[in-house]
C-alpha cells in the first residue's frame, strides 16, 4: 500500500519538479481566491467611502433645507406683518383724509372703498 502524500508519475510517467498537476491546479484555485477576496475588499471599502460621502452630502443638504424653511417662515412673518402695517396706514390715511376730501367734492364712493383697495386681503393662514 502506498501513502496519500507520495507524488505520483503524469499520464506520460514523468513527475514536474515534484509537483502533480493536482497540488498545481490546487494551489492556482488558491491563489484565485485570495486575489479574488482581496479585490472584494477594496470594492468594499470604495464602497463604504462613497457610502460615507453621500451621507455626509444627504446631512449637508438636510441641515441646509431646514435653514431655507426657517427662513421662509421668518420672511412669511415679516410679509404678514408689512401686510398688517400697510392695512393700518391705508385705514389712517381714509380716516384721516376723509373730511377735507368730502368738503373738496370728492366722490362719496371712492372714499368709502376703505383700505381693501390699496393693501391685499390677509389669506387664510394654514397651519402645517
Amino acid at each position: 500500500m502506498q501513502e496519500n502524500n507520495q507524488v505520483r508519475p503524469d499520464a506520460n510517467g514523468s513527475v514536474a519538479n515534484g509537483q502533480d498537476t493536482l497540488d498545481k491546479a490546487g494551489q492556482e484555485i488558491l491563489g484565485l481566491l485570495q486575489r479574488a477576496a482581496g479585490m472584494a475588499e477594496k470594492n468594499s471599502q470604495h464602497a463604504l467611502g462613497i457610502a460615507h460621502k453621500l451621507s455626509l452630502e444627504l446631512r449637508a443638504a438636510e441641515d441646509h433645507i431646514k435653514k431655507l424653511e426657517s427662513d421662509l417662515q421668518y420672511y412669511k412673518e415679516r410679509s404678514n406683518r408689512a401686510e398688517d402695517w400697510l392695512r393700518q396706514i391705508a385705514s389712517q390715511i381714509q380716516t384721516q383724509f376723509q373730511g377735507p376730501a368730502d368738503d373738496l367734492g370728492g366722490s362719496e364712493s371712492s372714499l368709502r372703498n376703505g383700505p381693501e383697495l390699496y393693501a391685499p386681503k390677509k389669506p387664510e393662514r394654514r397651519r402645517s
